[in-house]
């Protein structure tokens, strides 16, 4: 419902514009009258009403005076003017101040009724478009906001101090984060893997998570981390936050209660019992990782351990398998070769019992990478699933290991890898796009020849990695230029072109209109 606020000094003219005026068919509630404008700007300020029928001569502040003011307001009313003075100079200050329309008295209620009926739908027409661009900012930003924390998860500490994403209202510095790990029970068994239906299952998990998380905490994010696996964060602010460390076992409780009613799958939680800072975000997901795969099955629940990460710290393997699993989706066969014969080399120095349980986390871990990289076969998953589920010795699971890791590296360039090689230069160029980035840098991050990589690039993405950085850099600018009241000089660096000239043309190549007349054409359409 609308509202709208009367504004005249002649008690009778507001009692008919009360009665006669079907305020209820418009969708309008009547919030009040006010015999002058001081009055009203009173009203105005406590009802901030969508429509105003002002009357232009009043004691005390007249009609043209209150349109001024209301202006300074900065308060988006629309405004319908009532003068009984037929003189083109009171018409052409009302409009110049802001009326939307002016009708002389006596009052033609047919006409106002008209006015009114078309002003109110274009107000709801403003209200819904704004409503919509909200939504569409507010989901952009949390975007925006799970792909800094996804970044960070895997250890790019630097990727909140982008200049793109500079618009994001967090002070990263002095957040920190209540952190819990979800880890679906036999998450990819290959009976189950496949199909619409498992991509499903893995969405309803994230919706039911979501779901417990909105009925307690305003900012929280869940993660899905890769198949099986989502991550929960409810940001705080350290020791003094209402959050106490004990909920967070009752969160865990409810996680995993909630998401077996809603969806009939198991998961186990690992939480940190105090809060972690941005910069350790990275670390404590590894570790709880680790702490929920070397785990008892039994245990559902299971908090960060520091001697176990004690442990680790001791023991290179840890390192040695990520290296592996870098090199694989670089397609680096040499690098793959060097990390394995270390890792085969450092497992001589762990006792068989701790090293039974290390290995089955490896292997696990390896495949669910693998599945990520689509660089393993069905055949191959239930290889590794049969010798997971069987009672395996260490010197079968390290055969395995070095089974999973030895085919996963004989792969030719192949469709599959040129895709791995190709995800990979488009996250190299997304997260590089601001600085003076090159052909020859990404293909050498690539291990390719600069002829090779754009030969690849363009087959891949039928676009060469010039249009394909210019149209990063521009979504960024168009982005900076919607939300923010940068310079357009600023945009230009920020976004990668130092020559604010060159910037200038490549936009309005790009989009048609100059950076400039974009952001003025965003908001003419806004005020409108």
């Amino acid at each position: 419902m609308l509202r709208a606020l009367l504004i005249d000094d002649e008690p009778l003219i507001v009692e008919n514009l009360s009665a006669i005026i079907p305020w209820q068919q418009h969708q309008f509630e009547l919030v009040g009258s006010a015999q002058n404008g001081l009055i009203a700007l009173d009203m105005v300020k406590e009802y901030n009403p969508d429509l105003i029928l002002c009357d232009i001569r009043m004691p005390k502040m007249d009609g043209l005076t209150f349109l001024q003011k209301l202006n300074e307001l900065e308060i988006e009313s629309s405004v319908i003017m009532l003068t009984g003075f037929a003189e083109f100079e009171y018409a052409r200050k009302a409009l110049q101040f802001g009326a939307k329309d002016l009708l002389l008295k006596p009052i033609n209620y047919n006409e106002l009724n008209k006015v009114i009926a078309e002003t109110g739908s274009r107000i709801r027409e403003i209200k819904e478009e704004h409503t919509q661009k909200e939504k569409q900012f507010k989901y952009m930003q949390g975007m925006i906001y799970e792909k800094i924390i996804t970044d960070i998860l895997f250890e790019d500490t630097t990727s909140h101090l982008r200049p793109e994403y500079s618009h994001i209202d967090v002070n990263w510095e002095e957040s920190s984060y209540i952190f819990l790990l979800a880890d679906q029970e036999r998450f990819v068994s290959h009976e189950e893997h496949g199909g619409q239906q498992e991509q499903q299952k893995q969405k309803d998990v994230r919706n039911v998570l979501q779901q417990v998380l909105s009925g307690h905490y305003p900012d929280y994010s869940v993660v899905q981390t890769r198949e099986g696996e989502w991550c929960i964060l409810i940001r705080g602010s350290g020791p003094s936050s209402a959050f106490k460390m004990d909920e967070a076992l009752n969160m865990a409780h409810q996680c995993i209660e909630s998401v077996v009613q809603e969806t009939g799958l198991s998961i186990r939680v690992g939480y940190y019992p105090d809060y972690v800072p941005v910069g350790e975000l990275g670390r404590v997901y590894k570790g709880l990782q680790r702490e929920i795969q070397l785990s008892t099955e039994q245990i559902q629940i299971v908090s960060f351990s520091s001697e176990l990460e004690k442990e680790v710290a001791a023991l290179s393997f840890w390192e040695l398998i990520e290296d592996i699993i870098v090199a694989l989706k670089r397609c680096d066969s040499k690098k793959v070769a060097q990390a394995h014969t270390m890792l085969v080399r450092e497992f001589k120095s762990v006792s068989s019992a701790k090293l039974e349980k290390i290995l089955h986390f490896l292997v696990l871990h390896l495949l669910r990478e693998l599945k990520e990289m689509n660089r393993t076969d069905q055949a191959e998953e239930r290889a590794v699933w049969a010798c997971l589920e069987s009672p395996s010795s260490v010197k079968e699971l390290i055969a395995m290991l070095n089974r999973m890791i030895n085919v996963a590296a004989k792969m030719k360039v192949s469709h599959k890898s040129n895709q791995m090689l190709m995800d990979a230069a488009k996250d190299y160029i997304a997260k590089n796009a601001s600085s003076d980035l090159s052909v020859e840098e990404v293909a050498s991050y690539l291990g390719l020849s600069s002829s090779h990589f754009c030969v690849l690039f363009k087959q891949h993405f039928n676009e060469t990695f010039v249009e394909h950085l210019t149209g990063i850099r521009i979504e960024w600018a168009k982005s900076m230029l919607l939300n923010t009241g940068q310079s357009i000089s600023t945009i230009s660096k920020t976004v990668g072109y130092l020559d604010r000239r060159y910037f200038n043309k490549v936009f309005a190549k790009w989009v048609g209109v100059t950076p400039n007349e974009y952001r003025l054409g965003i908001e003419g359409r806004i005020e409108t």
